[in-house]
């Protein structure tokens, strides 16, 4: 009998946990929403936070869209090489599988590692350093001044790389089909066109849409959630800040 209270007290802390996760994160979210609404505060740090959030990241995303264009028309040759299909399906192949999972997946992955640091080391700092108690002693709401600018930041750079990693994923999967697979430019561009769809392209689009903002979120909200216990607690807040994004993008 007592296994069993044990069993379910333990399920009820769970679910008590998680209740109280959700309940935070959710009043998070409308205080930021409300936040949004001075303009004036955040505006003049929009700009600064897209070219540090997504500017900077572009190179990342280029180098890893490059290699991941090779890699999958390797694997689609390989795995059409002695099947009864057109070789030219490699192109399909590539655009579908690039543009609407792996250049949104990978890029958001890699990115939201960059950026959840960069957001972790800063903003858990100012948190330790009481920065954020001076702003709202100077009647500045710091989420409107250091949360809306980074969240929005993401959700509106993280689609842009995403496009270029698109471009670089299936231009470098042209590549290499023609000078390691002896593919005709003609029959890659025919495969590509032949089920090319544009909402392969809204799809990846919103996607990273989608982990721009959760990766940028959850880092805040982490890192404002920091307390004041010093400066050794600084790193393990940062790697913490750094990898609580990540899960974000796990059901995509």
């Amino acid at each position: 009998m007592s296994e069993t209270a044990g069993v379910l007290e333990l399920i009820g802390a769970s679910v008590q946990t998680s209740l109280e996760t959700v309940g935070v994160s959710a009043r998070f979210g409308a205080q930021v929403a409300r936040a949004a609404a001075d303009v004036r505060t955040w505006f003049g740090e929009l700009p600064a936070q897209m070219r540090l959030l997504g500017v900077e990241s572009m190179p990342i995303a280029a180098f890893i869209a490059m290699f991941t264009g090779i890699v999958i028309a390797l694997l689609a040759s390989y795995s059409l090489t002695g099947a009864a299909v057109p070789m030219y399906l490699i192109g399909t192949s590539a655009e579908k599988a690039i543009t609407m999972e792996l250049a949104p997946v990978l890029t958001g992955l890699a990115l939201a590692g960059r950026v959840g640091a960069n957001i972790a080391a800063e903003l858990g700092t100012m948190r330790v350093t009481e920065q954020v108690d001076a702003l709202e002693t100077l009647a500045y709401d710091p989420k409107a001044y250091l949360v809306v600018p980074r969240v929005l930041a993401g959700t509106l750079t993280f689609p842009i790389i995403v496009g270029l990693a698109m471009v670089i994923g299936v231009v470098a999967a042209w590549i290499a089909s023609v000078q390691l697979l002896d593919l005709a430019t003609a029959d890659f561009v025919k495969g590509v066109r032949l089920y090319f769809q544009v909402f392969d392209v809204e799809y990846g689009i919103v996607k990273g849409a989608s982990f721009g903002q959760a990766a940028t979120r959850a880092v805040v909200e982490g890192a404002l959630a920091v307390q004041r216990r010093g400066a050794q607690s600084r790193p393990q807040r940062q790697l913490h800040g750094a990898a609580s994004s990540s899960p974000g993008l796990a059901p995509w």
